[in-house]
C-alpha cells in the first residue's frame, strides 16, 4: 500500500510513519506535504498514492482547500484533534478519521477498512459532498466564552480569556483566572474536553488543562513526563503525563 502523508508538524509525521509501519511493514510512504500549496503541487505532480492520511488543520488553512484546488481520487482518512460529536456523520458515510494523539489500533481498524471497501476501486471516490459536510460542521463548533460560576452568595460570569487553567483535586473542578481568583466549576473534565478550544487550552493530564498563555518554564521530570511552571503559581505539581509529551510538544509549536 502506498500512502501520502498531509501534516504540518514533524512531530507528527514521524510517529504516524512509525505507527504505520508497525501496523503493516509493507506500507510505502510514497511522500509527506506539510501544506495545502505543497500538497497540491505534490497531487498533480505524482501518481496517485493508494490512501492519503490527511491533517485537518495545516499551517496555511484547513486541508479541504486541497478538493477546491486538484481532484482527489482515491481515500482519505483524517487525522484531526476535534471531537467526535462533530465527526460523526462523516464517520457513518464511509470516509473514516482518527483522533489525535493517532492510535495504533484505531489505525489498523481504519486501514483494515479501506482494504475492504477501497483498495479495489478504479472511479474516482465523488465523496466531495462529504468533505463539505464535514467542513460546515467544524466551522459551525463554538467553544465556550464564559462560566457562570459562585463566588459567595453571588453569581459571576467569567470570560474564558480571563482564565488561566483548569485543575482538579480528586473530588471539584476548579480554575484559577489570570488574576488569580479561583472558582469551582459543575463540570467534569470530560465535559470541558468538549467546551474548550484545543487551540487555546491543552489537557496536560486526567486533572489539568492548561492555557498556552499560563506557560512559564519548562523542565524535564522523570518518567519521561515534564513539569510545568504556571502563572499565577498553581497549589499542586503540573505534569504532562508520558503519554501526551508529544502531543503537547506539538501544541505549544504551533
Amino acid at each position: 500500500m502506498r500512502v501520502l502523508i498531509i501534516e504540518d508538524e514533524e512531530l507528527a509525521v514521524k510517529k504516524l510513519e512509525k505507527t504505520l509501519l508497525t501496523v503493516d511493514p509493507s506500507i510505502e510512504v510514497m511522500g509527506v506535504a506539510d501544506s495545502i500549496k505543497n500538497a497540491v503541487d505534490w497531487l498533480d505532480s505524482n501518481p496517485d498514492p493508494d490512501l492519503i492520511l490527511m491533517d485537518i488543520e495545516l499551517s496555511d488553512g484547513q486541508s479541504f482547500e486541497i478538493f477546491n484546488l486538484t481532484e482527489i481520487k482515491v481515500p482519505v482518512i483524517f487525522t484531526t484533534s476535534y471531537d467526535e460529536f462533530a465527526l460523526k456523520a462523516f464517520k457513518v458515510n464511509s470516509v473514516d478519521y482518527l483522533l489525535k494523539p493517532v492510535q495504533k489500533d484505531e489505525l489498523r481498524k481504519a486501514l483494515e477498512k479501506f482494504r475492504q471497501n477501497f483498495s479495489k476501486r478504479d472511479e474516482p471516490m465523488g465523496f466531495e459532498h462529504l468533505v463539505k459536510e464535514l467542513q460546515q460542521k467544524l466551522q459551525l463548533k463554538e467553544y465556550r466564552k464564559r462560566f457562570l460560576v459562585k463566588s459567595g452568595s453571588r453569581l459571576v460570569s467569567v470570560d474564558i480569556d480571563e482564565i488561566a487553567y483548569f485543575y482538579s483535586d480528586g473530588r471539584l473542578i476548579f480554575f484559577k483566572t489570570k488574576d488569580q481568583r479561583k472558582f469551582i466549576v459543575d463540570y467534569t473534565m470530560e465535559d470541558l474536553e468538549n467546551m474548550l478550544n484545543p487551540a487555546e487550552y491543552f489537557r496536560i493530564s486526567r486533572s489539568f488543562f492548561v492555557s498556552i498563555g499560563c506557560i512559564e518554564k519548562i523542565d524535564d521530570y522523570f518518567g519521561n513526563r515534564l513539569i510545568l511552571q504556571l502563572k499565577p503559581a498553581v497549589e499542586k505539581e503540573a505534569l504532562v503525563s508520558r503519554e501526551r509529551v508529544t502531543d503537547f510538544k506539538i501544541w505549544m509549536g504551533k
